[in-house]
């Protein structure tokens, strides 16, 4: 204890001379040394900012703590790592340029600016800068922005640093320069040089100042490649600008019955019946897409399909919320959406709620999320789009969240307490299962420590720290309040990239809940655009779901060749993509005609229409085959806050489940199906072949196709054999399985 004493006596000596020490030396700790510890890479996760450090030397990561780091070169081991009598025989010069074995090898010469800013700083006696020191207060990068077409394949970069003096300087040599792909490279001094054609954004970073580049280079063959398309809203205006740049062209308008499946399989997880799809088919109305797009909206299965994606998302699964629960908030979550209540309405009403679980269903979603932190981190990652994990151990490494933001925000939910009323569960080893009432309420006490001073927290709202926060007064009721206001653009922005992604197969931000500096929206404008429109209608899902419905974009057709990854992030061409658990298992139903069963539920309820996960557990009833086909095909069992957690991935069990799983053999063998119903029609063999086609796959069958089903047909008659035979292979096909 006495060595670590006069260690800190000594610090404080050092730091106490700061002002004049760095005056003279002109080199700034807090700007300088630790622009080029972020430069050579040393406080990186991989290096000496890993939680354990490395060689037993330790840098917070990232630089996040310069007062540690400081200590730490200085002073531990004795400060070994540092020479002031002999500034170029110190360790921290001699390892980086390799006159001394490095593990991390080379980080840079003995001639780089890099070096000749240590060895100034070391020569004055490492100063460390003032509390009236300049410090940091943004950044600025050229070009912001740039698509260049033709043989140009460099782009310099450069980095402006400004300060709370309101002086700048050019701090391009300094910063860190880190390509989101291999598109491009970047040289320590900012030359950005083409490796392949294609879009791209280089994150440009200089202490906790982050700026993302977004590039393009286009080949020159493209350069005249454009061709105009009238656009239908302001959707397609901001996507088209965007293409005309790239010299991409947005693909025609898809066919009718296209159009019609993928709004059916969209809005209502369904396929249109084949007297739906040949009534709209024979619509001649120019108008008739837009009426489609109404009447879907209007259907009752509109409700069950996106009260599905929330219940996705809020966590509603029987063992955190046991039955009773998980059916009571589904059908206040499904009335919300067929009473189409504004959004924000919807979100203040989760977030103020509290009392019976059984009574006041909003109350549910604090059921399921037992502590500050997890209410924290879901209700960030859902409501704002923010992923703030990271910023729990230490500040976030690619985004502006600091610890003291991760540790205010989780305080506003630090008073939710619950009152256990009942709890049967079966599992008494299970503390996270749950049978029986609860309530929700606020404590008047209650807060959480911030990790690295031990301390309450004081409440803060993400990105507004102008914003006070009356510790006395309710806190979820201020959050609430703040959450939605049409002034936060957070909730808004993360809302209707949301409703993008769950029509178009893509966010506009990429992942959908991961918004941050690092991580750009493909089309900012018409994120904006659509942000703005959101908080105008009042936050009218259904409004927002209509405009972009009825864009070119979200009605384009599929090119049969295959698309680049830029045409697919622009939204050129629509996005191809696995169908859900439950709109594959509604659809074999349908077509099939006959329902399918799941523990715990009446015979006749559809895949898409179940409140929870599963009702019974599997240890005490063996899955049914409707219960088994949902787990296979990607069901999230709904432990997280995040549409990440539903798979659309294609396994070998998938196929295994559709070429000869018992379901697939139960349906299609079942008495009294549809295979039953045609062969009973008086129908012409074309008649049902066609029925056939258009109830599984939305359209006519191809005259090869209809030619080869009849080729199949023996002694003149359509058997059972060939119609099971039939329904399998069109069941099976890719068509069929994918949204296109």
């Amino acid at each position: 204890m006495r060595v670590l004493s006069i260690r800190l006596t000594i610090l404080g000596i050092l730091l106490a001379c700061a002002p004049a020490c760095a005056v003279a030396g002109e080199i700034s700790y807090l700007n300088d040394v630790m622009a080029v510890f972020s430069k050579a890479g040393c406080n990186q996760g991989v290096c000496h900012g890993n939680k354990f450090g490395k060689g037993g030397f330790r840098l917070s990561l990232r630089g996040q703590d310069p007062r540690f780091d400081y200590l730490s070169l200085s002073r531990n081991l004795s400060g070994r790592r540092v020479n002031v009598q002999n500034p170029a025989e110190s360790l921290l010069l001699l390892k980086p340029t390799m006159e001394v074995a490095h593990e991390g090898g080379r980080r840079f010469d003995v001639d780089s600016v890099e070096y000749k800013i240590l060895l100034q700083w070391l020569e004055a006696n490492m100063p460390f800068d003032s509390d009236q020191a300049e410090r940091l207060t943004g950044l600025t990068v050229t070009p912001q922005e740039k698509i260049v077409v033709g043989d140009i394949d460099k782009i310099q970069l450069t980095v402006l640093a400004q300060f709370s003096n309101g002086t700048s300087r050019d701090v391009t040599r300094l910063a860190v320069y880190e390509p989101v792909n291999q598109n491009v490279t970047v040289s320590i001094g900012g030359l950005v040089q083409r490796e392949d054609f294609g879009e791209t954004w280089v994150n440009v970073r200089y202490l906790d100042q982050q700026f993302a580049v977004r590039l393009a280079f286009i080949s020159q063959q493209n350069g005249d490649n454009w061709k105009a398309t009238n656009p239908h809203n302001y959707v397609d205006e901001h996507v088209f600008a965007k293409l005309k740049q790239l010299r991409l062209n947005p693909t025609p308008l898809c066919s009718d019955e296209v159009f019609l499946r993928r709004s059916y399989l969209d809005l209502l997880g369904l396929l249109p019946t084949p007297v739906e799809a040949q009534r709209f088919i024979s619509d001649h109305r120019p108008d008739k897409r837009a009426r489609l797009i109404e009447e879907l909206l209007d259907r009752t299965e509109f409700a069950d399909f996106w009260a599905l994606k929330w219940s996705d998302l809020l966590r509603n699964e029987e063992k955190t919320l046991d039955r009773k629960g998980v059916e009571n908030f589904h059908a206040w979550i499904r009335r919300a959406f067929a009473q189409n209540m504004p959004l924000d309405q919807f979100v203040r009403e989760l977030i103020v709620a509290r009392g019976s679980t059984y009574e006041n269903p909003p109350a549910n979603f604090y059921r399921g999320l037992r502590d500050p932190i997890t209410r924290a981190e879901s209700s960030a990652q859902l409501f704002l789009g923010i992923r703030l994990q990271c910023a729990k151990c230490h500040n976030h490494p690619f985004d502006r969240w600091t610890q003291d933001d991760y540790y205010g925000w989780a305080n506003l939910f630090a008073q939710v307490n619950y009152k256990t009323v009942d709890n049967t569960r079966k599992d008494k080893l299970d503390k996270n299962e749950f049978i029986g009432e609860q309530i929700v309420y606020m404590t008047s006490k209650g807060h959480v420590k911030h990790a690295v001073t031990g301390q309450p927290a004081a409440s803060r709202f993400l990105g507004a720290s102008d914003r006070s926060i009356d510790e006395q007064d309710d806190r979820l009721l201020q959050l609430s309040a703040w959450i939605v206001s049409p002034e936060n653009r957070l909730f808004a922005r993360a809302q209707v990239n949301r409703i993008w992604y769950q029509l178009i197969g893509r966010g506009i931000v990429e992942p959908i809940d991961d918004f941050r500096v690092t991580n750009p929206p493909s089309n900012p404008k018409l994120l904006d655009a659509l942000t703005d429109d959101f908080i105008a209608s009042g936050f009218d899902v259904k409004h927002m779901i209509r405009t972009i419905m009825n864009s070119h974009v979200y009605q384009a057709a599929l090119p049969t060749a295959p698309g680049t990854a830029m045409e697919l992030e622009n939204f050129a061409r629509p996005v191809v993509r696995r169908l859900t658990a439950e709109q594959i298992l509604d659809a074999i139903s349908q077509v099939a005609g006959k329902p399918v069963a799941f523990n715990g539920f009446p015979v006749g309820m559809r895949a898409s229409q179940l409140p929870g996960v599963r009702a019974i557990r599997p240890r005490d009833k063996q899955l049914s085959l409707g219960d088994q086909f949902l787990l296979t095909f990607g069901k999230p069992q709904r432990m997280q806050t995040c549409e990440c957690e539903r798979s659309n991935e294609t396994t070998l069990s998938q196929t295994l489940q559709m070429v000869s799983g018992p379901l697939m053999n139960q349906l299609l063998a079942a008495d009294e199906n549809r295979v039953d119903e045609l062969l009973q029609s008086k129908r012409s063999h074309e008649e049902v072949i066609n029925d056939i086609f258009w109830s599984t796959l939305t359209r006519s069958p191809t005259a090869e196709e209809m030619a080869t089903v009849l080729s199949n047909v023996q002694q003149g008659d359509l058997t059972r054999e060939t119609l099971e035979d039939l329904l399998w292979a069109l069941l099976n096909s890719n068509e069929f399985l994918l949204r296109h």
